[in-house]
């Protein structure tokens, strides 16, 4: 039987998966984290392979070869499903979600809240790395679906059917915390730190459903505009991304050059 699950996934609903044939699941978190515990079966993968790496714009997608063989490492093929997880909120998570989308891989799913909500209702948990069966995922071509790039950006800047959400923090969206050769935001962008989506009491889920289209109505973020979501490296954003699917946005991209690359670059239009 096929799974099929939606983009946010509860910790009992993955244990009860856990041990299926088609299951992945990914610890995106410190290996610290994991060496002390993780989801048993959990695969570590290294954050860092999600992004290209390259300066001043880190966080590019990797080469399509690269991220082949990241999936393939770690036993994933285009028939299973990945359910991510990390312990830091869902960041890292939501950003192998994001490549996923990107490389065509739709059955990607993060597990609320990560470790943190798994221990929180005792779910098993296991300490011993687990033996991953290397497989080959086969060749990647990117799509455009997800992804959104500069010169896209540049060209609607005004359109009343886009709508930018900038999930960094309010300093540096205002420009008073500068992290580029130039500080502020993309011009109309508004701006939804994604911590602030984050439940710190309920062991770092999502906020509820309701609350978070309240917030986003507040901001003129509606599912019927195109939505591009960004922050310095498209790593924060991609929980917003993830989040904004969760809520049933069908139009959503993220932009991976984010502010390291917009910020950086001197012919591009900044407000403050």
């Amino acid at each position: 039987m096929s799974l099929d699950i939606p983009i946010i996934i509860e910790p009992e609903a993955l244990e009860a998966l856990l041990g299926h044939e088609e299951l992945v699941v990914v610890d995106l978190g410190k290996p610290e984290t994991y060496a002390q515990a993780h989801v048993p079966g959990a695969v570590r993968m290294e954050y860092g392979a999600l992004l290209r790496g390259d300066r001043p714009a880190p966080g590019h997608l990797p080469d399509a070869q690269a991220f082949s063989r990241t999936l393939s490492e770690a036993g994933i093929t285009p028939a299973h499903t990945v359910v991510a997880c990390d312990d830091e909120g869902g960041g890292r998570a939501c950003r192998l979600v994001w490549n996923l989308h990107a490389a065509g891989h739709r059955r990607a799913a993060v597990l609320n809240g990560g470790i943190h909500a798994w221990a929180a209702e005792n779910r098993p948990m296991s300490n011993e790395p687990s033996v991953t069966e290397h497989r080959d995922y086969g060749p990647i071509e990117y799509s455009a679906a997800p992804v959104a790039i500069r010169d896209e950006i540049l060209e609607r800047l005004g359109d009343p059917g886009l709508i930018l959400l900038d999930a960094r923090s309010p300093e540096e969206y205002a420009g008073t915390n500068v992290r580029a050769a130039k500080g502020g935001h993309i011009p109309g962008a508004v701006n939804l730190n994604w911590i602030d989506c984050i439940d710190r009491a309920n062991a770092a889920r999502l906020l509820p459903d309701e609350t978070l289209r309240r917030m986003l109505d507040e901001r003129g973020i509606t599912p019927d505009r195109d939505v591009i979501t960004y922050c310095h490296t498209h790593h924060r954003s991609a929980h917003s991304y993830v989040m904004l699917r969760h809520l049933g946005f069908d139009s959503v991209k993220g932009y991976a050059g984010s502010w390291s690359e917009w910020g950086n670059d001197p012919e591009t239009p900044v407000e403050s």
